[in-house]
């Protein structure tokens, strides 16, 4: 980890502290809307909460709101944290709440899978490049929760972000209903209008039997952001289209109408001329910055961007630089305590710090909504992910999931990732827990190769180290201990 993103991570706790002391998603459900003052507003991001529903940060109020769903009328009910939307509706004043009049969601992709690098974090789907990370959310019925519980052949919907370089970035994956189609949106090239073929990546698209929707000129073109359906791949694997349909490639938004939007630099000239998920922005000296500076913007740099729309530009006001897919420390266990008017909690005696940002989800078969710190119990088991928090050995979570209570030889199983200190064989601390090793545990490196104790514990100073075993008062004794990475986290 350099410098910088060090610093910036440091610099992300004080708005987490902050909000969560102000009772964000992490806090109790009472945010009032008061809809005087406030304003017409378009939202893009990714959903991280409910009560009634948060996007980037904001509670929207759902009761009067239109659902659309991959084209078909929806209700709040199956949307999902992780879900990218866009989201019409007003802010209030305070800037934390409002009310959503319309809520669309479509996926990037839908099809099969055809490979999986556990290793890479990557796996295609339908011929898409697709990236996951600490940002990737997987439905409860993918287990373990991770590439791991997924195989080659599968069917599954992929919610994301496309970079510059075209390949998703997945903040939410699950398996796709049994005998739903194929789809994908992405950009038009290699276009053969005699054929009647595109790409979209390494897809093939065949359109000569689709239905064509809201294009220029009636007809596909190199460029051209469109959303493809259809329900099967011939022998060559080229996708047959039933239906292409023009996209939006920026906001549409109204000029003097506020925009939010989050997601990554796909068009990048300078720090005042750089596009967002294809939305062009602008900034101005009076431009404000967290977690950040304006030298940091940069081509596929995931980021949040509150501004007004004016011909079609964002002017921004305020940009965030997210490090959510940069959450290295984690936490699974028991809940210990729970301080729901501060919006924290605790595990293994790791203070959990939450905000309105905290991707919240219930995962146990009560699949509680809105579910967030004060729906919290303890003895809850939990699944934490984060950063370095505001006091020594905490966490500011990035994502909560509550799931059944996961056993191991008859005892719960505890989880611990973070840097390595107080290293001396046969223990080592992490965020201030003991762990312990006995004859019993097993060692990796982040490659995934069998290596000895001596060789662990000779390389584990300062590094990033995942640790699972049982409880013991409060020494977690390990299991499995692995190096995660050339992480340095010592100064």
């Amino acid at each position: 980890m350099n410098i910088k993103t060090t610093v910036h991570r440091a610099l992300v706790v004080a708005a987490v502290v902050l909000l969560a002391a102000c009772g964000g998603s992490g806090g109790t459900d009472n945010a009032t809307n008061n809809p005087t003052a406030s304003k017409p507003v378009v939202a893009f991001g990714t959903i991280s909460g409910f009560g009634s529903v948060f996007v980037n940060g904001v509670r929207y109020d759902t009761n009067s709101a239109t659902v659309i769903i991959d084209d078909q009328p929806g209700t709040v009910a199956q949307l999902r944290v992780g879900y990218v939307v866009r989201l019409t509706g007003r802010l209030n004043a305070d800037g934390r709440n409002g009310t959503a009049s319309s809520i669309e969601f479509d996926d990037a992709v839908q099809g099969p899978v055809q490979s999986i690098d556990v290793t890479a974090g990557t796996l295609v789907v339908l011929y898409q490049d697709v990236k996951v990370d600490a940002a990737t959310s997987f439905d409860d019925d993918i287990q373990p929760a991770s590439l791991e519980g997924l195989a080659a052949g599968e069917i599954v919907e992929v919610s994301g972000f496309r970079d510059a370089d075209g390949v998703i970035h997945a903040t939410r994956i699950e398996r796709a209903d049994a005998g739903e189609g194929f789809e994908v949106t992405g950009t038009v090239a290699n276009l053969d209008a005699v054929a009647k073929r595109f790409e979209i990546g390494a897809l093939v698209v065949d359109y000569s039997a689709a239905q064509l929707d809201d294009l220029p000129a009636g007809a596909p073109a190199n460029g051209l952001l469109v959303e493809v359906k259809g329900r099967s791949l011939d022998a060559n694997n080229v996708l047959l289209a039933t239906r292409v349909e023009g996209e939006q490639d920026d906001m549409d938004v109204d000029d003097g109408e506020e925009a939010e939007i989050e997601g990554l630099i796909t068009r990048f000239v300078s720090p005042t001329d750089f596009d967002v998920n294809g939305q062009p922005v602008t900034t101005t000296a009076d431009t404000r910055y967290e977690n950040g500076t304006s030298a940091d913007l940069a081509l596929n740099v995931r980021v949040e961007v509150e501004g007004e729309v004016l011909n079609g530009v964002l002017q921004a006001d305020e940009i965030e630089f997210e490090f959510e897919h940069e959450a290295d420390l984690r936490v699974s266990g028991e809940v210990g305590s729970v301080d729901a008017t501060a919006g924290t909690f605790t595990v293994l005696g790791i203070t959990i710090q939450t905000s309105a940002d905290t991707r919240f989800e219930d995962k146990t078969d009560a699949e509680v909504r809105p579910f967030n710190v004060a729906v919290l119990n303890v003895g809850d088991f939990v699944e934490v992910r984060g950063v370095a928090g505001s006091v020594p050995n905490s966490i500011a979570a990035t994502r909560v999931e509550r799931n059944d209570v996961e056993h191991e030889d008859d005892d719960i199983k505890f989880g611990l990732r973070g840097p390595a200190a107080n290293v001396a064989e046969p223990q080592l601390t992490i965020l201030g827990v003991t762990v312990m090793a006995t004859a019993d545990t097993e060692y990796a490196d982040g490659s995934d190769r069998t290596i000895d104790a001596a060789e662990f514990f000779a390389r584990a100073p300062g590094r990033l180290v995942t640790a699972d075993g049982r409880l013991d008062g409060s020494v977690l004794v390990a299991r499995e201990l692995e190096l995660e990475g050339e992480n340095e986290f010592d100064d």
